[in-house]
């Protein structure tokens, strides 16, 4: 899962950030409310931790901003304004949770785990294709009455093509997406991940999921 954290007390960001990222979240993170917007609009992030009070433009407008434009990834809003009007603002403009600070890590944690369950509820927490399934909520692959046995990275890059099945995405895409931004590797990265996942889901098995598309990238489909 792919989070974006908006704080602009870096230290606070800073320890979010690796606590998070610990766990197995990959987080990006901003300081203010204009590269939130950037960030938002150009990476596809499954939950969004947003501050209020920050430089530039403000978690609300923020807030008011990408639901406008119908991104509706959803948002947490974790700020210190916690009068029963900012609460109600912060839920009538689009937040589907609010946390005043200070706050338990260990709540934050629970609170974004069930933000992120509605949004499976919403699209379905195993993705199919052919004989080959991944459960987003457990993270058990299968191939047809097989286990197949991956690691983290692997799992991500999978779930991505999958959830993107039936179009190609590009090496750099798939980079954006499970890569937060400072990552400084490069396209053979890709390669690698791709060349351990046909090993895995594909080598055993007369039809072929996993095709590259010469110099496009990569997709999930049945020929």
């Amino acid at each position: 899962m792919k989070l974006l954290i908006a704080e602009d007390e870096k230290h606070l960001n800073k320890t979010l950030t690796e606590r998070l990222t610990k766990i197995g979240y990959t987080v990006d993170s901003c300081f203010d409310g204009e590269d939130a917007l950037y960030y938002i609009e150009n990476t596809q992030y499954d939950g969004i931790i947003l501050d209020v009070m920050m430089p530039k433009i403000n978690g609300f407008e923020v807030l008011r901003i990408i639901r406008e434009k119908k991104i509706l990834t959803p948002v947490l809003m974790l700020t210190a304004k916690d009068s029963d009007e900012d609460i109600i603002n912060g839920l009538d403009t689009g937040a589907n949770d609010y946390i005043t600070k200070p706050f338990s890590f260990d709540i934050l944690c629970a609170r974004i785990r069930a933000m992120l369950r509605v949004k499976e509820n919403l699209t379905g927490s195993v993705i199919e294709i052919a004989d080959l399934s991944l459960d987003t909520t457990t993270r058990v692959v299968r191939r047809g009455d097989n286990v197949i046995d991956l690691s983290s990275k692997e799992y991500l890059v999978l779930e991505y093509l999958m959830r993107n099945k039936g179009i190609t995405v590009s090496k750099e895409k798939i980079e954006e997406n499970i890569w937060n931004y400072e990552y400084e590797g490069t396209s053979d990265v890709i390669k690698v991940y791709i060349h351990h996942l046909r090993k895995k889901i594909d080598d055993n098995y007369d039809k072929k999921l996993l095709h590259t598309i010469k110099n496009v990238g990569y997709v999930i489909k049945e020929d």
